[in-house]
């Protein structure tokens, strides 16, 4: 999908003509036009100078920019000028009730109207210029709109002053100058609103742009250099002061430092960082001096590419969308012809043509296209904007709209519901080896690979100083276990299913693995040249908001299920300690897909992962939701990516889903019942029953407000209450002497959130201090152990 920026564009008959004109272009797949954020994404195997022509054709124009423009003082400009004219056309207009000097006729002062109406509408030229040339390339807007109507009462008004002129009458006549110019003046009130109120909405994705600094600091073998961004490669070194934005994303190759990285992720705690530590665009470094090499640079940058999330689903179109621009392709001509038969029944019925026109004109300038053209974009733009303030981005406003659909939220168990950090809980050998001669043929095997139960052997086996044998030929068996070769000897590590076809498990080994799988631990069955050798356990802990994240989804509604490669012991133990609604378990890859596929069936369905094994599901699920701690195949897949690792996310980006198809629908009942009710009302269908009539003037300034109002609405969804009251926490301060530097808060900080029971540890090596929160009461006997453990003192 390539992105451009549309110029001329003033309601949504003019975006549904552009989209027509676009999609008409031979290689074009998807074309979605955006009046809100006036831009055009094209997709297909296309020319792009038959794009640009296709726009120009239609009456607009492509323009290769990506800054956002306020258009505000402009209008505003104009406005003041027509205000000023306005207010002296309206003294000599009502002359005859605030008796104007004897010497000012009634024939003198049409023409002081003529001139000053004339004037107004040269200000405000540009709705006549966009207007007639609409109507002449046969796709009339709102510009059109309102030329027509103010071009009417213009020149019936000057007919009649030239009747005047040429003849004596007994009475005056009644000029329209004033509705002339008045149109004008109400409708540029109107567009200066909705500007403002537009430009509240781009602020996010503004706010955005203006994270990325516009220059870094390169160490050359020439010294330093002081480069724009756009100036940085893959590979240059780069340094960053305190106090200075990140430039690019890397890694630190020298420097100890913390960074704030509260702009990407919304955690407001410091990072640490030291060499080998990866770091992102636009966060802060706080405290120490660091040195970096580029790894991503441009667009490639984690900044660049959040921006870009947001700007697209900004300016793409979510399905509910679809009606209005049904309607938005024929409103304008169909408003016309209203218009003219308006102003003909009345001339049938025997009114005076005056009258006739008046009903005709109020009918064209209360009609308001734009309030339907700005119904869903400026919603999905306030919605993807709150979300990235909020940890999740939202790639399209298709998932937007999808996701507050959703029924069924389907979990992946590890990384997603539990930590993804397992560790080997034990290790029972068998036929005469070790402890440790298992572990390290365990450890042999699974060298290789990458998955979480293998992790945890090697870190157990690293932990105790256990070097590996050499191997050859190894193998993952997805969904199942690893195989290598060492010194011919064939090594197999696996779950039950897969190692009781290699050999016989002693009966005993097997009861043993069912306490264990009932405890939530996962058994790693291991064979050593056709021999059983034993067991070791691996157990993975559940990430401390899980159980409240899923309750909030039940609380919401929504069924919650769980995926998981693991046994179904295991599974079921993990899934009743949270409160999952229904679970599968040993499945592989091609099998999650699948289950998604067929849970999609019967209900709106969104899948949540972080793992490349994730990545099937994902795609088949109706809306995928990757986790911020994920692989970068789970985050291309998804349709939305939560910065963060928390569960919770999930409830608030569904919650805000919700808002935000609630407020799509408010805005298009509000656009479809003005313009149901507007519209009969300036063509005076009330007059017989109520006796009301519609002055042009009213009519355009009740136009002018419906746009405004629609906007105005769609804002209320930065009101929506995403974070719900946390219980306050139990809290804990030690002394703690030694710690030094930010190296050593990181040390304690990690060694006591890993204790059960708290929730955050926030240390200070200047106050000498370390706060903890708990969520549930821990003696501080087992917290001065543990941070004793790593070489400090507690007091």
């Amino acid at each position: 999908m390539k992105r451009y920026n549309v110029e001329g564009m003033s309601c949504a008959a003019c975006s549904a003509r552009v989209e027509k004109a676009v999609s008409g272009v031979d290689g074009v797949k998807v074309c979605s036009v955006n009046l809100l954020t006036n831009s055009m994404q094209v997709d297909g195997s296309y020319k792009e100078e038959d794009i640009i022509k296709a726009v120009e054709n239609a009456g607009y124009k492509v323009v290769m920019k990506d800054k956002i423009t306020d258009k505000t003082p402009v209008i505003k400009k104009r406005l003041i000028y027509s205000v000023i004219l306005l207010v002296i056309l309206m003294y000599f207009s009502m002359g005859h009730m605030i008796n104007l000097p004897q010497l000012v006729s009634h024939t003198v002062s049409g023409y002081i109207q003529l001139v000053l109406s004339l004037c107004v509408m040269i200000i405000n030229r540009k709705f006549f210029i966009n207007g007639f040339k609409g109507i002449i390339d046969k796709s009339p807007n709102m510009d059109s709109l309102v030329s027509i109507g103010s071009g009417a009462a213009f020149i019936y008004s000057t007919i009649v002053l030239i009747n005047l002129t040429n003849h004596t009458h007994s009475s005056m006549p009644d000029f329209y100058f004033e509705s002339a110019a008045m149109i004008l003046t109400l409708i540029t009130v109107g567009k200066m609103l909705e500007e403002r109120a537009k430009g509240k909405t781009l602020k996010s994705l503004e706010s955005l742009m203006n994270l990325a600094p516009e220059t870094a600091i390169l160490i050359t073998e020439n010294g330093e250099k002081t480069v724009k961004i756009e100036e940085v490669k893959k590979g240059d070194i780069f340094k960053i002061i305190p106090g200075a934005n990140i430039p690019v994303d890397g890694i630190v190759i020298n420097g100890e430092s913390s960074v704030n990285e509260s702009a990407l992720t919304g955690e407001s705690l410091p990072v640490y960082k030291e060499k080998g530590s990866k770091v992102c665009s636009a966060t802060v470094n706080l405290t120490g001096y660091l040195e970096c090499e580029a790894t991503e640079v441009g667009e490639d940058t984690t900044l660049s590419k959040i921006i870009k999330m947001v700007s697209d689903a900004a300016s793409s179109k979510a399905p509910i969308a679809k009606i209005a621009d049904k309607i938005s392709g024929i409103f304008v001509p169909a408003i016309i012809f209203i218009s003219v038969i308006t102003a003909i029944i009345w001339l049938l019925y025997g009114k005076e043509f005056s009258f006739a026109l008046a009903r005709g004109i109020s009918v064209l300038v209360i009609s308001c296209p734009c309030a339907l053209g700005l119904a869903t974009p400026v919603a999905i733009m306030v919605g993807s904007g709150m979300g990235a303030r909020n940890n999740i981005l939202f790639k399209n406003a298709v998932s937007l709209e999808n996701l507050g659909k959703t029924k069924t939220v389907i979990l992946d168990k590890t990384g997603t519901i539990t930590k993804g950090e397992p560790e080997v809980t034990d290790i029972l050998s068998y036929g005469g080896i070790t402890e440790n001669e298992l572990l390290k043929i365990a450890c042999s095997a699974e060298l290789k690979s990458e998955h979480p139960v293998s992790l945890a052997i090697i870190k157990k086996a690293e932990e105790k100083n256990i070097k590996p044998y050499d191997t050859t030929d190894f193998k993952s068996h997805t969904g199942h276990g690893v195989s290598a070769v060492s010194e011919g000897n064939r090594i197999l590590c696996g779950n039950y299913d897969f190692i009781k076809k290699e050999c016989e498990i002693p009966e005993e080994f097997i009861k043993k693995s069912l306490l264990f799988t009932d405890n939530g631990k996962t058994p790693v069955f291991i064979v050593y040249s056709g021999l059983f050798c034993g067991i070791i356990t691996v157990a993975d802990t559940i990430k401390e908001d899980s159980k409240k994240a899923i309750k909030q989804l039940k609380d919401m509604g929504i069924k919650v299920v769980m995926l998981t490669g693991d046994n179904i012991n295991t599974a079921r133990y993990i899934g009743n300690k949270v409160g999952i609604d229904e679970i599968y378990a040993s499945l592989l890859p091609e099998d999650k897909k699948n289950t998604v596929k067929l849970l999609s069936k019967t209900s709106k369905t969104a899948m949540v992962g972080d793992g490349i094994n994730d990545a099937p599901a994902l795609v088949a699920s109706d809306v995928g939701i990757a986790i911020g701690a994920g692989t970068d195949v789970a985050m291309d897949a998804a349709d939305i990516v939560l910065t963060t690792s928390s569960l919770i996310d999930v409830s608030k980006a569904i919650k805000l889903s919700r808002a935000t198809l609630i407020n799509i629908k408010e805005n298009l009942f509000w656009a479809f019942f003005y313009n149901i009710l507007g519209i009969p009302l300036a063509a005076g269908a009330f007059i017989n029953i109520t006796g009301w009539t519609l002055n042009p003037m009213i009519a355009a300034a009740m136009m002018s407000v419906s746009s405004f109002f629609v906007v105005s609405n769609a804002l209320r969804l930065n009101l929506v209450k995403l974070n719900e009251k946390e219980i306050k926490k139990m809290e804990k301060i030690l002394k703690v002497e030694g710690m030094m530097c930010p190296h050593c808060e990181a040390r304690v900080k990690k060694t006591v959130e890993e204790i059960p029971g708290v929730k955050e540890a926030i240390p200070s090596h200047e106050k000498g201090t370390v706060t903890i929160i708990l969520t549930e009461e821990v003696s501080d006997d087992i917290l001065k152990l543990k941070i004793e453990e790593q070489g400090y003192k507690v007091n």
